[in-house]
């Protein structure tokens, strides 16, 4: 998290521009340089970069994410009140991929060379070539030109309408979904292929087990462990790849508050955008791990001998 932060603050300070020519720009500030620097040391940022980070941290440790330099209203509940709509956005795309990659990257294993397993591979690399931005845009464009349809660009809650929330977000998580399927599906087909072909499977088949039972119960559950991780792996491009969709469906999350951000160089805000999407990720690899002890019972075994 520290790194992060330092890294955030650093590039920042590299990018043309300062929050003080937004600030002139947007609300018509007088252009004097009595008045900028009168600017500056009302943004606390008269100061060299190590002594704003210094700052920085200070708050940090003290659980404030600091002020946003643009609008001057405190980061931390402007992230909270747009994290819902990031979340919901994540979910539902991870949960569309894993609806489309399990069951197709199972069947592909298990007929492996077929026709079908043909097919679902070509799927796998047509999903993974196509950006999810492209995806978007030509789904915005093209629908509105030819049938004068576009989609609903103002944000409803849930709690005002639920069904049409979820029909609003079916749209980008289907299309962010469909892209991160293709690497889910291609890893599913990997290790159902290598668990297929272990002695234990080779076992159940000559004991004359029925096909679901050793697929579903002695296949799939081994073979599940990399597939989680790589969950775990993604769900970074899944919540930087919000970043862009949200922008494009005019969804108030915060992907779209940092993209926001970088575009007036409030920094502030896009540090603590930053670390809460970094502490996001941490944590769910964190739960991923501890999975792998329900997922496969040799790691509690390895771990209760170790004791």
């Amino acid at each position: 998290m520290f790194i992060v932060s330092l890294i955030i603050f650093v590039m920042m300070q590299l990018i043309p521009g300062s929050v003080i020519e937004n600030l002139i720009v947007d609300f018509q500030y007088r252009y004097e340089a009595y008045d900028i620097e009168e600017m500056k040391k009302d943004l606390g940022i008269d100061v060299p970069i190590h002594t704003q980070y210094v700052r920085y941290i200070t708050g940090l440790v003290q659980g404030d994410l600091g002020r946003s330099l643009y609008t001057n209203r405190p980061v931390t509940p402007d992230i909270l009140a747009r994290l819902p709509v990031s979340f919901e956005l994540g979910f539902l795309a991870l949960l569309i991929s894993l609806l489309i990659s399990l069951p197709i990257g199972i069947f592909s294993a298990i007929r492996q060379d077929t026709i079908g397993d043909y097919v679902a591979r070509s799927f796998a690399i047509l999903s993974i070539s196509l950006p999810s931005f492209w995806v978007a845009t030509l789904v915005i464009v093209y629908p509105s030109i030819w049938f004068k349809w576009t989609p609903a660009l103002q944000y409803i809650s849930f709690r005002q309408d639920p069904l049409a929330n979820l029909a609003q977000f079916m749209l980008p998580a289907t299309i962010m979904g469909m892209y991160m399927s293709g690497t889910t599906m291609r890893m599913t087909r990997t290790m159902m292929l290598e668990v297929l072909r272990q002695d234990y499977i080779r076992t159940a088949w000559a004991k004359g087990l029925r096909e679901r039972v050793v697929i579903i119960r002695h296949s799939v559950r081994n073979a599940s462990i990399p597939v989680v991780t790589l969950i775990g792996l993604m769900l970074a491009t899944l919540l930087g790849g919000s970043v862009i969709l949200e922008e494009i469906f005019a969804l108030p999350g915060l992907g779209r508050y940092m993209l926001e951000a970088v575009g007036r160089r409030d920094y502030i805000v896009l540090a603590g955008g930053t670390l809460v999407l970094a502490v996001t990720v941490v944590l769910a690899n964190l739960l991923i791990d501890i999975s792998y002890a329900w997922l496969d019972p040799r790691i509690r075994s390895a771990r209760t001998e170790t004791e």
